[in-house]
């Protein structure tokens, strides 16, 4: 496959999948990270199609969440962190953060599933003390 570690397992930084992030909880698909090296940050590739992450900041709060399509980042919904003219939530589209662009708030069929994660989430961490 190619340039990205897409065959290869490796990011473009050179660490394999699976050592950036913590998964500290997964609803089906969606599987809640921390990253390990300090701040935030949200994953652009996955080794699992259709795959969602929740990343937790050092809170433990969701302060994104990010939808890949067979490899890729497609879309990622920032809930948390700087407003984009003035709004947060909002949802930027594509694989670099706004390649096809930034969108104030975000779509009735994508709340739905920010609620849901945001709510199985709240329940996790209370179980775990986070």
């Amino acid at each position: 496959m190619g340039g990205r570690g897409s065959s290869s397992g490796m990011s473009d930084d050179g660490k394999r999948y699976g050592t950036e992030y913590k998964t500290l909880a997964q609803f089906g698909n969606v599987k809640v990270i921390k990253y390990k090296g300090g701040n935030a940050r949200a994953p652009m590739e996955t080794i699992t199609p259709g795959r969602v992450y929740a990343t937790v900041d050092k809170r433990n709060d969701i302060k994104f969440i990010t939808f890949h399509d067979t490899t890729d980042r497609i879309k990622q919904i920032d809930l948390k962190g700087v407003p984009h003219d003035g709004a947060l939530p909002h949802t930027h589209s594509g694989y670099i953060h706004d390649e096809y662009g930034t969108y104030p708030g975000v779509s009735a069929k994508d709340q739905k599933l920010v609620d849901k994660i945001t709510n199985q989430w709240a329940r996790k961490r209370k179980k775990l003390n986070l």
